[in-house]
């Protein structure tokens, strides 16, 4: 059952059970609702006029202690799996260069298979006897080239004297500008 109280502020709740609320106290009614007389005076103060209501202020951090809690061990296990997973990658760089490795030996070692194949030809080492040492058959005429293969001559191979070094600091081409004797060379 409900009534209005004085005033028209609303209706007027009864605690089931008489006067008396659900502690088995006296309730006092008033205007911001049912209040026990067991609680404190400074609790049944009544707000001044205009005061603002205190409400929570919110985190500055913006973090909660959960947040932060879970922030810790995310970093705790990125750091303990950090240094496996570089072990882990190093060993798969090492694991591809032995690979790699391993096939070019495989490769030089065919063709040092091949090229043994061909020093079983009698033909072949008469060739290479005949190239590399200069031998010839009897009755034949030796020729040895005296020139260079590349077809330089003798006076293009005597080395010229490097150009002097260009001088790499400010001061230095200023003072290359400034020597006379620098301008009868160039």
């Amino acid at each position: 059952m409900q009534r209005r109280q004085p005033g028209g502020q609303g209706p007027v709740r009864r605690p089931q059970g008489g006067a008396r609320g659900a502690r088995g106290t006296a309730a006092v009614r008033t205007r911001e609702g049912d209040r026990s007389l067991s609680r404190p005076a400074a609790a049944r103060r009544a707000a001044a006029a205009g005061a603002a209501k205190r409400t929570s202020a919110p985190n500055p951090h913006g973090l909660t202690g959960r947040a932060t809690a879970l922030l810790v061990i995310l970093a705790a296990l990125a750091l303990g799996y950090a240094y496996p997973v570089r072990v882990y990658l190093t060993q798969l760089a090492e694991i591809d260069a032995m690979r790699q490795s391993q096939l070019e030996q495989q490769e030089r070692i065919a063709g040092l298979e091949r090229q043994a194949e061909k020093w079983k030809d009698d033909e072949y080492i008469k060739a290479q006897v005949r190239r590399r040492f200069f031998w010839v058959y009897p009755g034949q005429t030796p020729l040895m080239p005296i020139w260079d293969p590349d077809g330089k001559t003798d006076q293009d191979q005597t080395p010229k004297p490097p150009p002097p070094a260009e001088p790499d600091s400010w001061y230095g081409k200023l003072w290359t500008r400034l020597d006379p004797e620098q301008e009868q060379k160039n």
